[in-house]
């Protein structure tokens, strides 16, 4: 983490070819203040919320009434009967009567033992041995925007080390807390603490914490190794190989994404810039030694990822939406640019959940770099840009509006788990086969079901909570009146407009209503459906009209800060961008 903006200078480019790649994380995904995220403006409110039990609600003029959110499973429309507006408590009771709710909160419960799924939200993992307190502490950023995290987070879920996590906001988006940065002065992350016969100690750097954690777990206690073994010379010297041409990419991925396009210094033509054409060149280099292995990782003597596939996917993964959204470059494009060896490597990652556990989308990614390298600038191929800008950032009148195409044309959702494996499982969703954990050929209507639910789960176990953060979107909502951060989106000060707040909570509500407005069953006559009349005849009966500006403001100002995967995974997420999308049309038509 930096207090300070990457200068993209050519000095620095050359100083980041030789400095390790965790000395590079200005880390906790500042970016994702700038990002429309729920949590950070809003001190810890999140979606994602786990007080799914929470039954506090924000008191609503009486004489709103509701003609169409009755019990899930039934239809809103094959009713006429007006029933007051459902309560938070009352729909929580609701989603957690789903197959998707029950399991979703089973897996709360476990996770309280250190337990579960791979998740963002886990504090403590151990993977089912004794139940003695983890020696070692690990300190991330709490929503898992960083790629200095992300990739020491892959490597405890792979090598299934029991571990003590803190969750730390990154400085992008508001203050650290004092009890950190009294351990970890210069506030990076990540960071470990490690309790000792001779007391406690403080490491940060990446680099080191996941060298060390492969080395404290050890293959012979029944650990998988992360690294060629030291006798093993011509493994470490692959290892060598592939660890400098991972920095080699970085810093033409820097060159590329944040430094202006100047054709007389980089040449090129047809809207690929010279710099941009070095980067593609890089990116060949890494697909050829990704497909001089006989699996998808970079050692084939693994039959699983290890540490240099950790180090190189945290920033691929933020390569590919940089490039798609500044340059207008679609990298998983095999016709175009034929990287066949690192798609399928991608994929390969995609059908792990704890690499679900901790994506990001292409939106999430592209507010949440700035504030940790620097602006993007405009470049490449013009048309493309335009076009992958727009679908990435909901803009071109599509992709956040209802009905959603079955899957993303940027970010494929089926090549791997598009959601937790429970969820998947208790709603009978099954792999296209026994050998792989991809879903392109399931039911569209049972997979936009359990999408709808998961999202209406988070957002009905927290939502008194996130209509007040909501509420920082209307005409007197706070402006961060202390003072800024590097995320322009991230206003952890802000107060909500007290005004708004209560119709912005019953708007909120007839959302989650709108989200769950699916038969039980999931049959593909429910694909694809707009919420019904009834409920968007409830929806404009809950908002005066003198009203309906502010809490459109409100749910424009909610629905760019959903975070994947802070929130939820981009499968649920991008509904519930939906639904606030609708509710904003409809409340102004």
């Amino acid at each position: 983490e930096s207090s300070k903006q990457m200068t993209m200078s050519m000095r620095f480019l050359r100083q980041q070819r030789q400095r390790s790649n965790s000395t590079i994380a200005i880390g906790a995904l500042a970016a994702f203040a700038a990002t429309p995220i729920l949590l950070f403006s809003g001190g810890l409110v999140s979606v994602v919320g786990f007080s799914t039990t929470s039954t506090t609600t924000t008191t609503t003029p009486s004489t709103i009434r509701n003609r169409g959110i009755i019990a899930h499973g039934m239809s809103a429309s094959t009713t006429n009967t007006e029933q007051p507006l459902l309560s938070w408590s009352e729909l929580t009771q609701q989603t957690a009567a789903t197959a998707v709710g029950r399991a979703l909160n089973q897996q709360v419960e476990l996770q309280k033992s250190g337990g579960g799924a791979p998740a963002r939200e886990n504090t403590l993992r151990t993977f089912g041995q004794d139940k003695q307190k983890p020696a070692v502490t690990l300190f991330r950023d709490h929503a898992a925007w960083c790629p200095y995290c992300q990739k020491t987070m892959l490597l405890v879920e792979e090598k299934r080390v029991p571990i003590q996590i803190e969750l730390v906001n990154m400085r992008s988006y508001g203050d650290k807390p004092r009890e950190f940065l009294q351990k970890v002065p210069n506030g990076l992350l990540p960071a470990i603490q490690v309790q000792t016969s001779a007391g406690s100690q403080i490491i940060t750097e990446s680099q080191v914490i996941m060298e060390l954690i492969d080395e404290w777990f050890p293959e012979s206690q029944g650990f998988k190794r992360m690294q060629p073994k030291e006798d093993d010379a011509a493994g470490q010297a692959r290892y060598r190989k592939l660890a400098n041409l991972e920095r080699e990419l970085f810093s033409w991925w820097c060159t590329v994404v944040f430094r202006p396009e100047r054709g007389g210094i980089f040449g090129g033509g047809g809207g690929i810039s010279g710099a941009l054409k070095e980067f593609l060149n890089c990116l060949e280099k890494v697909d050829q030694e990704l497909t001089s292995t006989n699996g998808p990782w970079f050692f084939d003597e693994f039959d699983y990822p290890t540490m240099i596939d950790f180090i190189y996917v945290s920033h691929v993964e933020r390569m590919l939406a940089s490039v798609a959204y500044w340059k207008g470059v679609d990298l998983r494009n095999l016709q175009k640019y034929k990287l066949h060896g690192l798609v399928a490597w991608l994929e390969a990652f995609e059908q792990r959940e704890a690499y679900l556990a901790f994506k990001s989308d292409y939106y999430t990614h592209v507010m949440d770099i700035p504030p940790q390298y620097g602006p993007g600038y405009d470049g490449g191929l013009d048309k493309e840009r335009q076009q992958f800008s727009g679908q990435i950032a909901g803009k071109d009148g599509s992709s956040w509006h209802l009905p959603l195409s079955f899957d993303d044309p940027l970010q494929p959702l089926y090549k791997g788990l598009p959601l937790p494996l429970h969820v998947l499982e208790a709603v009978g969703i099954e792999p296209d086969s026994a050998e792989t954990t991809s879903y392109e050929t399931c039911p569209p209507a049972l997979m936009e079901q359990a999408c709808r639910t998961m999202a209406a789960w988070k957002l009905s176990g927290n939502g008194a909570k996130v209509a007040k953060f909501a509420a920082r979107g209307g005409p007197k909502g706070g402006k961060n009146p202390r003072k800024s951060f590097a995320a322009p989106l991230a206003d952890p000060y802000a107060e909500a407009d007290e005004q708004v707040q209560p119709y912005v909570d019953a708007s909120l509500r007839v959302v989650c209503a709108a989200l769950m407005d699916m038969g039980q069953d999931g049959g593909e006559e429910d694909a694809g459906k707009l919420p019904s009349e009834a409920l968007q005849e409830t929806l404009k009966a809950a908002v005066p009209a003198n009203h309906v500006e502010g809490v459109v403001s409100s749910l424009a100002y909610l629905r760019d800060r959903v975070g994947v995967p802070r929130d939820l995974p981009l499968a649920s997420a991008r509904y519930l961008r939906a639904h606030l999308n609708w509710a904003c049309d409809t409340l102004q038509s």
